[in-house]
């Protein structure tokens, strides 16, 4: 079959790679329609995530006709078209009875914070992904989801992660009606943030970026002022403060992660040198412009090491720190409702369909900004 291969930082090509099987009775073995690159991936296409693995296969977004399954798989059956959630959780762990499938305590037993997710770094288990034509999906019971009857799947596949994701930003948040909520990031799940974050009712949602495309398409799609960090002002945590009366704003979603621009210090420890988990230039500005009280919520993805963070400033101002993976199942009954009400519609952020074996084109073109990319979409010769 033909799959996304990473060969190193910045170099991936599409191959032939042998056929996924199944492995244990609970797989199914899912024939890829869709799949997209995500911020997360450039995190692993740069070298930016500790041991990623030449020869991997990225893709945790993906959705596709399920082509076989092992003897104990009940929840879907050949035939369906799923969406295959990032998470892999095993669904009956002490951690997915809680609903934190991000957390699966089984499908990454390596590991003592993540779960399994697919098509990442083996600190995430090391499954290959969907940039694939044909990937391998286990605990085919608790994950895969038909698509409801009448969803297009370029909405389904985006309910993999970056509309859960956002979603979960907003929620994680803690927002009350008319806070004034502030995203750093206007990148896909960013935008999402800020669109979502007028359901738990913001009064004013901002959004901060250095790239004057995302900010316009921000404006549109979320209805939010953007603004740029490089051009409208000296220092955002100054005028965040300015704007909100000195007062900082109620609640700030860092939605970055590792790969911040902004503060030379920190582009060259976090993303040159490697010294620390990535560059936490936006996690600063959000502690730093949050009010006291007030709530920073992560969903920007960081390396699993050490990181530079001012501890103090969220000990002496009181601040609570929410953070994980989104729990995409927890999420999907409702998520699938806000899309077939019209209340979200997720496929306005895909800007870009790209072949599979163009993939090396899609990453470079997605990772240095180029055409106004704001969401490639993978496509596939036997797509429906």
């Amino acid at each position: 079959m033909l799959a996304m291969d990473y060969r190193g930082p910045k170099r991936v090509r599409a191959t032939q790679k042998p056929m996924p099987e199944i492995k244990h009775p609970q797989d199914a073995i899912v024939r890829v329609t869709r799949s997209c690159i995500c911020g997360s991936d450039l995190h692993l296409y740069n070298g930016n995530v500790p041991d990623t693995r030449v020869g991997s296969t990225f893709g945790h977004e993906f959705c596709g006709i399920v082509e076989e399954v092992g003897p104990e798989v009940t929840k879907v059956k050949v035939g369906d078209h799923v969406l295959v959630p990032f998470n892999i959780a095993c669904g009956e762990c002490h951690f997915c009875k809680q609903g934190l499938f991000g957390n699966c305590h089984e499908s990454n037993t390596q590991a003592s914070a993540v779960g399994g997710i697919f098509g990442y770094s083996h600190t995430a288990g090391g499954y290959n992904g969907g940039q694939a034509e044909y990937a391998r999906v286990p605990y085919a019971n608790v994950g895969p989801t038909v698509i409801p009857e009448g969803m297009d799947p370029d909405d389904a596949v985006l309910l993999t992660d970056v509309v859960p994701t956002g979603y979960q930003a907003a929620e994680m948040a803690g927002i009350q009606p008319g806070d004034t909520v502030v995203v750093f990031g206007a990148g896909p799940v960013g935008i999402m943030a800020a669109r979502c974050s007028w359901l738990f009712g913001a009064g004013r949602v901002i959004i901060i970026d250095k790239e004057d495309y995302r900010l316009e398409f921000a404006r549109n799609y979320a209805n939010c002022e953007a603004y740029n960090f490089e051009k409208d002002m000296d220092d955002p945590v100054v005028f965040i403060k300015k704007t909100t009366d000195f007062m900082g704003a109620d609640c700030v979603i860092d939605a970055v992660g590792a790969e911040a621009a902004g503060n030379a210090m920190q582009t060259i420890t976090g993303r040159k040198l490697l010294l620390q988990a990535g560059s936490t230039t936006a996690l600063h500005w959000a502690i730093n412009s949050v009010k006291k009280g007030g709530v920073v919520s992560i969903v920007g993805v960081y390396g699993p090491t050490d990181n530079l963070v001012p501890i103090g400033n969220v000990l002496n101002k009181g601040l609570t720190i929410r953070a994980n993976q989104a729990s995409v199942k927890r999420l999907l009954p409702r998520l699938i409702d806000h899309v077939q009400n019209g209340v979200i519609k997720p496929k306005e952020l895909i800007t870009h369909r790209i072949p599979l074996e163009e993939v090396a084109d899609g990453y470079r073109m997605f990772s240095a900004k180029l055409d106004n990319c704001i969401k490639p979409l993978i496509v596939f010769p036997n797509k429906i």
